[in-house]
C-alpha cells in the first residue's frame, strides 16, 4: 500500500511540476508575436497621395484666413503614443460609470479659438464613439452605427506640426 500511495504522490507531483514548468516558460519566448494589421492600415505612398491632395483645399484656408500669419494654419496634430493610451482607458472607464461601451474613437477637425497672443490654429481631436448598454442585445445597439458618446470627455491639445504649414513626412 505504501508503494502505491508513494507512486500515486509521485504522478502528482510530477504532473504539478511539469505544470508550473510549462507555464512558467510560456512566458519566457524571445519571438515577438505576430501583430496583424488593423483594417484602414494605409502606406506612406498612400499617406502622401492623401496629404497632397490637402493642399488645394489647405491653400484655400490659409489664403483667406491666414494671409497675415507668420506660421500659416497648422495642419497636423502629434500625440504622444502614452496619452493615447491613456486616454483611451480613461475613455473607456468613463463610458463603464456613464452606462455605455466604447467601441471607438472618432477625429474632428476644430480650430481652437483666437487670443490676444495667438490665432486659434486648425487642431484634430478624439471624441469617444460606442452605444448605451441596455437589456437589449448589442446587435441592435449597433445597428445604426458607433454614435459620439456625448457624456464622454474627448482629447486634443496634441503638438501642432513643425512648422504648423509642414506638409507629410515632416
Amino acid at each position: 500500500m505504501k508503494k502505491i500511495a508513494s507512486l500515486i504522490l509521485g504522478i502528482i507531483l510530477g504532473i504539478l511540476a511539469m505544470y508550473f514548468y510549462y507555464n512558467n516558460n510560456q512566458d519566457m519566448s524571445t519571438e515577438q508575436p505576430t501583430i496583424k494589421p488593423p483594417s484602414g492600415v494605409i502606406s506612406p505612398d498612400e499617406i502622401k497621395v492623401l496629404s497632397q491632395e490637402y493642399n488645394e483645399r489647405y491653400k484655400i484656408i490659409n489664403d483667406s484666413l491666414f494671409k497675415d500669419s507668420k506660421t500659416g494654419d497648422n495642419r497636423s496634430s502629434w500625440y504622444k503614443i502614452e496619452d493615447i493610451e491613456n486616454y483611451i482607458a480613461y475613455a473607456k472607464q468613463q463610458a463603464i460609470e456613464n452606462g455605455n461601451t466604447l467601441d471607438g474613437l472618432r477625429l474632428y477637425l476644430g480650430a481652437h479659438p483666437d487670443t490676444n497672443e495667438e490665432e486659434g490654429l486648425t487642431t484634430l481631436f478624439f471624441v469617444p464613439t460606442g452605444y448605451e448598454n441596455t437589456s437589449e442585445s448589442s446587435i441592435f445597439s449597433l445597428k445604426g452605427g458607433s454614435k459620439d458618446l456625448k457624456d464622454g470627455d474627448g482629447l486634443d491639445m496634441g503638438s501642432e506640426g513643425h512648422p504648423p504649414s509642414a506638409n507629410y513626412p515632416q
